[in-house]
């Protein structure tokens, strides 16, 4: 059975602790984050506290990798411009650490940026270093993933279309939700990645779900392709796509204005606009829930809650 860790904070104290039933076992330990922690084992220390009674804070923490997958999701491709089958290569980009923020935190968005998207993705944090000697196999792909959590991945599409520039547009300070859990799967229950199902709303409202069965690139592929590509310390964090239903929707002559390098600033303009009238991004008060689960429950990574906030007013 999966083990949900979590990490909150209690009065001033930070403490990281197992969730059961609404209430939190605090843990006894001196690591830094969850992987540390796996490897201490978890030493129960102290009376249970009700999780209605803390924050809980973001179960990745920084420093840490982020490396993401992009438009790794049929619907997805579609929604954006391109054609929905499986493209010939992975698209990896990355995210800036800073980026990390917890469940229930705000989201700030920058005073320049008019089209604030949402993006909910599966994330995989490792458990093993992957080096270009590493072989990773169906069988052993357990043993590289330390736990998952829900992320969110938060997008400023003009900073994103208009400068193409993917690290940029995707890296604002709390552009990352994660949490509210670090799920443990058992070995058996890696074999029921695919039923995860993603599920995404705003203001109440269902905007994107779909199951991890429909990714075209699966986590062992891209992780035995990253591992020739680059190296992954332990704690890294793999963020495997998001499905169909953002806010963002072009066509493919918008799409090749947009990624064009000698499309005019007016011509680009004209592709914002359009997608403001939309009136399908996030505005400031809009509340933002994403939950990640097997239909029955058996798995959980839990929901997060984030409310838009302008980075202006809060300042």
């Amino acid at each position: 059975m999966s083990v949900q860790i979590v990490r909150y904070e209690q009065g001033e104290k930070v403490r990281w602790g197992v969730l059961r039933e609404e209430a939190i076992t605090p843990l006894k330990t001196e690591a830094s984050n969850a992987v540390q922690l796996l490897e201490e084992g978890l030493r129960e220390d102290g009376a249970q506290v009700a999780v209605k009674e803390v924050k809980l804070l973001s179960p990745v923490v920084a420093p840490q990798q982020i490396i993401c997958q992009g438009v790794n999701y049929g619907e997805h491709r579609a929604e954006t411009g391109m054609a929905p089958k499986r493209p010939a290569f992975n698209m990896i980009f990355t995210k800036a650490e800073s980026s990390i923020c917890g469940p229930e935190d705000a989201i700030l968005r920058p005073g320049h940026v008019r089209l604030l998207d949402y993006e909910i993705e599966l994330g995989l944090v490792l458990a093993r270093e992957v080096t270009a000697e590493t072989v990773i196999t169906e069988e052993n792909l357990h043993e590289y993933i330390a736990g998952l959590v829900v992320t969110n991945d938060v997008s400023a599409r003009d900073v994103q279309l208009t400068q193409l520039q993917w690290h940029k547009g995707k890296s604002y300070r709390t552009f990352c939700p994660a949490g509210p859990y670090f799920t443990v799967l058992t070995r058996e229950e890696f074999g029921r990645l695919d039923d995860l199902r993603l599920t995404l709303k705003v203001n109440g409202g269902v905007r994107q779900q779909a199951l991890v069965s429909q990714m075209l690139y699966k986590p062992l592929e891209t992780l035995q392709e990253l591992a020739q590509v680059m190296d992954l310390k332990p704690g890294a964090l793999l963020m495997t796509g998001t499905p169909g239903g953002v806010a963002m929707n072009l066509k493919p002559g918008e799409l090749a204005t947009m990624t064009s390098l000698t499309a005019s600033a007016e011509e680009k303009q004209q592709v914002i606009d359009g997608q403001l009238r939309q009136d399908r991004y996030l505005n400031d008060g809009d509340v933002i829930e994403a939950t990640i689960a097997t239909d029955d429950g058996a798995i959980d990574l839990g929901t997060q809650r984030n409310v838009v906030r302008s980075l202006v007013e809060v300042r």
